[in-house]
């Protein structure tokens, strides 16, 4: 086995867990799901910690604003105070401004399912990340977040390597290649393996772990 290929699967083996698992979210190809991912998505691209992110994305989800029906519906105050109660405090007015508005986005442009939207791109990645960004507070690194982990059941984006999982592999001394990283990452899920490169990115000691590990 190849120092790149052993170093690939201590990565994956120890730091591969993607962040809708981490939110609790079982991804599916089903609309709640998807749209769980696409606030996961818009939390984690903002400049907090990742974890106060995923934390904000579950008590979303446990004041039951778990579908975009239900994010429109809720009062303002509703989402601010679910935020807050997840850490998520800095961007938090705003935010809950944000999600109103993208739900509303989403139900009546795709009837409140984001299959509707992949539908729209029909097999272009560059398209389906455009449309993404039409959602209020979804840039370019929110699109390139719910990309990454939607791979898992969207087939078609994969391997679905941004700039963030490739300056991972460069502090491991990877290529920086997402042919050549699939190669190496041999059977694992594309969004897997973009899991534990971005956490290598994000985290110097995740990087140091994984070499430990790998030599």
């Amino acid at each position: 086995m190849s120092d790149d290929r052993r170093l690939v699967r201590e990565l994956v083996r120890a730091h591969g867990r993607t962040f809708a698992e981490e939110a609790g979210i079982p991804l599916k190809d089903t609309p709640q799901p998807l749209y769980r991912l696409l606030v996961l998505a818009h939390l984690l691209s903002a400049r907090i910690r990742g974890s106060i992110a995923v934390d904000s994305a579950r008590a979303l989800y446990e004041a039951g604003l778990r579908d975009p029906r239900r994010m429109a519906d809720a009062d303002w105050q509703d989402r601010v105070d679910a935020l807050v109660r997840g850490g998520y405090r800095r961007y938090d007015e705003r935010t809950a401004t944000q999600l109103g508005d993208a739900a509303e986005l989403l139900i009546d442009r795709w009837g409140g399912d984001l299959r509707r939207l992949r539908r729209e791109a029909d097999g272009d990645v560059r398209e389906l990340r455009r449309l993404l960004r039409e959602f209020p507070g979804m840039g370019p690194a929110g699109a390139d977040i719910f990309l990454r982990e939607a791979q898992l059941v969207w087939p078609e984006v994969a391997p679905y390597l941004d700039d963030k999982a490739l300056s991972g592999a460069r502090r491991l001394g990877l290529p920086e290649d997402p042919d050549r990283l699939t190669e190496l990452a041999g059977s694992t899920e594309p969004a897997v393996l973009a899991a534990g490169l971005v956490r290598a990115s994000l985290d110097k000691e995740v990087a140091e772990d994984s070499l430990r590990r790998a030599a």
